[in-house]
């Protein structure tokens, strides 16, 4: 037995023992719209699984669209005979799962580290751009932000109702930041807190933010993109999961309502050597301008990945702290990258542009090939906001013309790989297409 299967098989015997009362662990993986799928396993197979049997699962599970079904991409779904691909646990991940009524755990698992890893598997997709990253000598930084709506548990015509505390049993119908709406929901805030801490993630900062029932939690940072990542993804899974025991919806939609804010995914991103030198911050910060440049050239052709549906389209532009153009500047919420007040040790920037939605790995994967984009071709940045407030590149705001600025762009291609982007582009089309084909109350009351 390897090291690796000796090092899963002494994780999952640890939590057979701390947890006896758990018979079945979820193992998850996250899909290119952001959802998990995967196989719930009774926890003594998942021993042999650790000790080096087959896990495998069907490929094309990783391109089903938003609402669970599979287009045809290329051969795959229904030329390719639907076949399996290995999958490998992701040590570490192995936790219990707190919010569900019967004791049960959960283990990531992916194909990144297989002999044939899945090329559009988000988690590989990332695990690349890092590794290679990683052979240039450049080691990143990361801290995800993520913010979410709760609402009442049930729909009113299918349309979200304001959420009401334990306390007062009041509406919480006023967009603020007042710290006591954090007393008001602290039950659920604090047991959202205690889920994610079970699952090993560094939730640190609580903040009430400024739509009706809208908070924000923010993890440490991390020197393994991977981790971070995975660490957003199993937050948004325990979140609804605790907010649905405590009667509400907690949800991660980017703007679920038009007059209020809309959610985003904030990510603080440094970059280092292997002596733990700030390479953003070397000769007089000039890398950070080209990292800047680099980002903003490739972002609007990343939309599909930052802006994933339709929905998270409708959040940029015309709302507080959401940029309508590609743009940057020192402590400006305003911009798409933020450059937040630091030392040299600490200076990074703040990507502020994506929806809470987004796929957390792809997110990062894009930006750090912006990052690495910029640092190779060395371009001046375009003015920042605090010299021009009117600087700033335009990006597409409809789905699209977002796939067709992504699907050819060189430098994506090459960063994140060509057969990703081919499949991602088709999967966010026919998905469009799919959310299209069908004809609204309003649009009887406009054109019948």
């Amino acid at each position: 037995m390897d090291a690796v299967c000796a090092g899963l098989l002494a994780e999952v015997r640890a939590f057979r023992q701390r947890y006896p009362e758990v018979r079945y662990v979820d193992l998850i993986s996250l899909d290119i719209p952001g959802h998990f799928y995967g196989k719930r396993y009774p926890v003594d197979m998942l021993e042999k699984v650790a000790a080096g049997s087959a896990l495998k699962l069907p490929q094309n599970c990783v391109l089903l669209g938003v609402q669970g079904g599979l287009f045809k991409i290329g051969d795959y779904c229904f030329n390719d005979g639907d076949p399996d691909a290995v999958r490998r646990l992701v040590p570490g991940t192995l936790k219990p799962v707190t919010w569900e009524v019967q004791p049960l755990g959960q283990m990531l698992i992916t194909s990144d580290g297989t002999e044939k890893p899945i090329e559009f598997e988000p988690r590989e997709v990332l695990a690349q751009v890092l590794n290679r990253l990683a052979r240039k000598g450049i080691h990143p930084v990361v801290a995800f932000e993520l913010e979410f709506y709760l609402f009442d548990k049930k729909l009113r015509d299918g349309l979200p109702q304001f959420p009401r505390d334990d306390l007062t049993d009041d509406a919480d119908d006023q967009p603020n930041m007042h710290i006591e709406r954090l007393s008001r929901f602290a039950p659920v805030l604090d047991e959202m807190v205690e889920a994610t801490r079970a699952q090993g993630i560094d939730a640190t900062v609580i903040t009430a933010e400024l739509g009706p029932g809208q908070f924000e939690i923010n993890f440490g940072h991390l020197d393994d993109g991977l981790r971070a990542a995975d660490w957003a993804a199993l937050f948004c899974r325990s979140t609804r999961g605790v907010a649905l025991k405590h009667g509400y919806r907690a949800s991660f939609m980017a703007k679920p309502y038009l007059q209020h804010p809309g959610s985003g995914m904030h990510m603080h991103v440094s970059l280092y050597d292997a002596a733990g030198n700030n390479l953003l911050a070397a000769n007089q910060q000039q890398p950070l301008r080209h990292a800047v440049a680099g980002c903003l050239e490739l972002l609007p052709h990343s939309m599909p990945i930052f802006a994933p549906n339709q929905n998270a389209m409708r959040r940029l532009g015309g709302t507080v702290n959401t940029a309508t153009k590609a743009s940057w500047g020192f402590e400006d919420r305003d911009a798409c990258l933020r450059i937040p007040e630091s030392d040299e040790k600490n200076l990074r920037i703040e990507y502020r542009l994506a929806g809470a939605d987004a796929n957390p790995y792809l997110v990062l994967a894009a930006i750090l090939v912006g990052l690495e984009h910029g640092l190779a071709s060395a371009k001046e940045p375009i003015a920042p906001l605090n010299e021009d407030r009117n600087s700033g590149i335009g990006f597409p705001t409809e789905m699209f013309e977002a796939v067709r600025a992504m699907q050819h762009q060189p430098q994506l291609r090459e960063g994140l790989g060509s057969e990703f982007v081919d499949v991602y582009c088709e999967n966010k089309r026919q998905d469009h297409l799919a959310f299209m084909q069908e004809i609204s109350a309003r649009e009887y009351r406009w054109y019948l």
